[in-house]
């Protein structure tokens, strides 16, 4: 049986100097949890290319449980995505300026595909945590909806449980934009931590 986690979050975008999605993520790489190793993978924010480079990496590892992070902002919670949706349309350009408007992902696939993380418990366990927390319905429709949908596309019928997570922008980062939601960088890290705990104990 692979012990492996794999997690990831994205290189920074949209004129950020940092991602707390990455910076996070490569905090928990190495460690071990319920006697898993976590292994932590940055993924370029370019549509295309973050989906091949992790299904490329899945292939290689195999790894036991996948989950995807990025960053939402305006959202002051960590929120799990309930479902990917098979459609396309960039609010503003990626990082290698692809920038696809009302477009199918995969023909003939199907229109969403649920999380096969346990969404609600996750949830459940970070607000007993003292960390906000809500579950999302969509991962939108930027670089972080399609890595979830072609991810949860290439498992189908796999039994490798996978998902994404969304998470604030870091406090240390938007220090200078009052008002902004966030929430300290120690917090996602944290939440992460916790959302890997509770994902494998339904392994």
């Amino acid at each position: 049986m692979n012990t492996q986690v794999l997690i990831t979050g994205f290189e920074p975008f949209g004129g950020d100097a940092q991602n707390p999605s990455w910076q996070a993520c490569a905090a928990l790489n190495g460690l071990q949890i319920n006697g898993y190793s976590v292994r932590s993978v940055c993924l370029p924010t370019a549509f295309n290319a973050a989906a091949l480079k992790l299904l490329r990496d899945i292939a290689r590892t195999a790894p036991a449980l996948v989950i995807a992070t990025g960053v939402a902002g305006g959202r002051s919670e960590i929120t799990p995505e309930r479902f990917a949706l098979n459609f396309a349309d960039a609010r503003i350009p990626d990082n290698r300026g692809r920038q696809p408007r009302e477009r199918t992902l995969i023909r003939g696939a199907p229109l969403a595909y649920a999380s096969s993380l346990p969404v609600a418990r996750i949830v459940e366990q970070l607000r007993a945590s003292g960390i906000p927390a809500s579950v999302s319905l969509s991962a939108g429709a930027f670089v972080c909806n399609e890595l979830s949908y072609r991810l949860l596309h290439a498992l189908q019928g796999k039994g490798i449980p996978a998902g994404f997570i969304h998470v604030p922008y870091a406090s240390e980062h938007v220090a200078d934009r009052p008002g902004t939601a966030s929430l300290p960088l120690a917090t996602i890290t944290r939440a992460l931590h916790i959302t890997i705990e509770t994902s494998l104990m339904s392994l």
